[in-house]
């Protein structure tokens, strides 16, 4: 994220992933690298989606949305697969 982070700033750089990802499966993706590359965009499109609903959840109860910190891979694929033990 920039050096101030806001909503707009997150959903800015969800749409520019979102875009590049597009992107790249309309050009039929074949090689390892793209696959990694996709692998990672959508690691960091968990990860931005993750920082808005803590962005949001913060502000809901009154606290400062700027405590919201990206949170490592691990955590928020954990989150998509449904896991408890985290």
């Amino acid at each position: 994220m920039d050096e101030k982070t806001t909503d707009q700033s997150v959903l800015q750089r969800i749409n520019e992933l979102v875009d590049q990802k597009h992107q790249m499966l309309a050009r039929e993706v074949n090689s390892e690298e793209d696959q990694r590359r996709l692998r990672a965009m959508q690691v960091e499109l968990d990860q931005c989606w993750d920082l808005l609903r803590q962005r949001r959840a913060l502000r809901t109860v009154g606290q400062d949305a700027d405590k919201a910190q990206v949170r490592p891979p691990e955590i928020v694929e954990k989150y998509e697969q449904g896991r408890t033990d985290i």
